[in-house]
């Protein structure tokens, strides 16, 4: 499992990617550090024409029931392979 600290160095690093990923794994992004850092989505899903809103509540969302230990693990994974394949 990854511990606090690599998961903060891992959302550093990700600050300083070489270039920018897709809006799909951006999402990913999103939704496994909101998911590893606040646990299971609260609050209201966005409405009317918050495209972007939705799609990141959704995303995170979708991880709902995910232990913050195994979100934290699988967001270091993506960051560490972000940069294998650049």
């Amino acid at each position: 499992m990854a511990t606090p600290e690599e998961f903060e160095a891992a959302a550093q690093r990700a600050q300083q990617l070489p270039t920018k990923p897709n809006n799909m794994v951006l999402l990913q992004m999103y939704a496994l550090y909101k998911q590893a850092s606040e646990g299971d989505v609260t609050g209201d899903r966005p409405g009317g024409f918050d495209f972007k809103g939705i799609a990141k509540y959704d995303a995170w969302a979708s991880l709902s029931g995910k232990s913050q230990d195994d979100a934290r693990q699988e967001y270091v994974d993506l960051i560490n392979s972000l940069f294998q394949g650049a």
